[in-house]
C-alpha cells in the first residue's frame, strides 16, 4: 500500500524573512508582491486581522498604522535559497521525494514499519533545527489525502502540526471529511468547486461518494482521478524527476510608467535573458519568442493599449543574443508612441530538448555553433558563481529606471557576500 507525506512550509515567505529577524515573530508581516502592490504570504498574525490574500497595499494603510503591519517587499532570491536548503534536509528522510513547489514537497514514505506521526514530527524537528523553518505534515494512501491532512494539520492545532490520516477509521476518516469545503480539495479550483456546489457536492466526503461515472459526465478525467484518490486507490506517482517546462514566462511590472521604447527595450533584453537562463537550465531550446506590453488598465484616462507578438525563430536555440534579438524585433512591430506601459513579458514558447536540435543545410555553422554554447555556458557559471547580472547585455541597461519598486527588501542574507547577516557579540 502506498503512503504519501506533504511536506509544507507555514507561511513560507514570511518564514524565510523571520528567520534572520527574530523581532518579526509574533507580529503581524505581510510579504509584497512585485512593485510593492498586493499581499502574497501572511502571518498567522496579519490573517487574524483580516488581511486577505492578494489584498492591495495600499488599501491596508490604516489597518497597518493601527495594528503595526510590518510589509516587506518579496525577497524571491532568498526564498528560493531557503527553499532548497529545506530540500535538501527532507531528501534525508526517505529515498523518493517530489518537489512539488517552492514550499512543498511529497515525500514516499512505502514499506516504513515506525509511527509515521512520529517520524512526521522528528522531520519537522530536524527542518525547523537547520533551516529555522516551520512546517506541518500531511500523511495519506493518496497523495490527494495527503495534500488534504497537510491543511488539516495546519487548520486543526490537536494535530501538533502532523496528521496522519491513514491511521484513521473509515468513520473517523469521513466525519474530518465531511467538516472540509470541497474547494479545499487539491485539484479542485474556483470554477469546479461553483459547479460541484451547483451539483449538490460542498464537501470533500460528498466528493469522495460521489460515482466516478457521474463526475465524469461533468468535469474531465483529472477530477474523475481526485474522487478515486479521496477514496483511498493511488493513481497519482511521485515526480521525482520536474518534467521540463512547456514554456517559460517572464513577466514584471514597471516601477514607474515607461514612456520612451529605449526603456522598453532594457526591460525586454533583462526579461528575455532571464528566460533564456531557465530554458538552459532544463535543456531546451525555443522555436518562438512572445513578447507583450501593456498599459495600466486601471488608469482610465490614459489611452490603453495591451498589443503582444509572436515571432517565429529559423531555428531553435537557447541563446539570449538570438532570443533577444527576435524580443526587439517583435517590440519594435507593437511599440505605439504617447503610451504609458506600465507591464512587459517575454514567453519562450514550442520548447524542444536541446539532444534533438535539428540542424540547416544552409545556415548551421559548427564553430560559430560551438562558440556560442561557450559563450552561454560561460555567462551562466559566472552569474552562478558571482551572483545575478555579473555579467549581462549591455543592452539591458545600466541604471534601469523603470526597474520594479522593493522599497523594504530585505537583505539576501545567504547568497549575496555583501549582504550577510553581521553577528555582533
Amino acid at each position: 500500500m502506498s503512503t504519501f507525506a506533504l511536506v509544507d512550509g507555514n507561511n513560507f515567505y514570511v518564514s524565510c524573512e523571520r528567520v534572520f529577524n527574530p523581532q518579526l515573530e509574533k507580529r503581524p508581516v505581510v510579504v509584497l508582491s512585485n512593485n510593492d502592490g498586493c499581499a502574497v504570504a501572511r502571518s498567522q498574525e496579519a490573517k487574524a486581522l483580516g488581511v486577505k490574500m492578494g489584498a492591495p497595499w495600499f488599501q491596508m494603510q490604516a489597518l497597518a498604522r493601527k495594528h503595526g503591519i510590518v510589509a516587506l517587499s518579496s525577497n524571491y532570491t532568498l526564498y528560493a535559497d531557503m527553499s532548497n536548503r529545506m530540500m535538501a534536509v527532507l531528501e534525508k528522510f526517505s529515498p523518493s521525494q517530489e518537489v512539488y513547489s517552492i514550499d512543498e514537497c511529497f515525500l514516499g514514505l512505502d514499506g516504513f514499519h515506525t509511527d509515521l506521526t512520529a517520524y512526521g514530527q522528528a522531520i519537522r524537528q530536524q527542518v525547523k533545527c537547520w533551516t529555522g523553518l516551520p512546517t506541518c505534515i500531511g500523511i495519506g494512501p493518496t497523495k490527494t489525502l495527503a495534500k488534504l491532512a497537510n491543511h488539516i494539520a495546519k487548520k486543526q492545532r490537536e494535530w501538533a502540526g502532523v496528521c496522519d490520516l491513514g491511521k484513521l477509521s473509515e468513520h473517523a476518516l469521513n466525519d474530518l471529511l465531511e467538516r472540509i469545503d470541497v474547494g479545499e480539495v487539491w485539484g479542485v479550483g474556483r470554477r469546479i468547486r461553483e459547479k460541484l456546489v451547483r451539483l449538490g457536492i460542498n464537501t470533500a466526503l460528498d466528493l469522495k461518494r460521489a460515482e466516478v461515472a457521474f463526475i465524469g459526465d461533468y468535469f474531465s478525467v483529472v477530477t474523475q482521478r481526485t474522487v478515486v484518490e479521496l477514496q483511498g486507490v493511488s493513481l497519482l506517482q511521485l515526480e521525482e524527476v520536474a518534467p521540463a517546462r512547456q514554456q517559460i514566462m517572464c513577466s514584471r511590472s514597471f516601477g514607474l510608467p515607461v514612456t520612451q521604447l529605449t526603456d522598453l527595450q532594457q526591460a525586454i533584453i533583462s526579461y528575455t535573458t532571464r528566460a533564456a537562463e531557465k530554458l538552459r537550465r532544463q535543456s531546451s531550446l525555443c522555436r518562438a519568442v512572445h513578447i507583450s506590453i501593456r498599459t495600466n488598465p486601471f488608469r482610465q484616462k490614459d489611452a490603453q493599449y495591451s498589443p503582444g507578438l509572436t515571432v517565429t525563430l529559423p531555428k531553435a536555440t537557447c541563446d539570449t543574443l538570438k532570443l533577444a534579438q527576435a524580443g526587439l524585433w517583435g517590440l519594435q512591430r507593437i511599440y505605439r508612441p504617447g503610451c504609458r506601459y506600465a507591464k512587459a513579458g517575454v514567453i519562450l514558447l514550442d520548447l524542444v530538448p536541446a539532444e534533438i536540435r535539428q540542424t540547416s543545410l544552409f545556415t548551421d555553422h559548427e564553430t560559430d555553433k560551438k562558440n556560442a554554447q561557450q559563450l552561454m555556458q560561460t555567462m551562466d557559471a559566472i552569474n552562478q558563481r558571482m551572483g545575478k547580472d555579473a555579467v549581462f547585455l549591455a543592452g539591458a541597461g545600466v541604471e534601469k529606471r523603470w526597474h520594479m519598486k522593493q522599497g523594504n527588501k530585505t537583505p539576501r542574507y545567504t547568497t549575496e557576500w555583501k549582504e550577510l547577516v553581521v553577528v555582533q557579540c
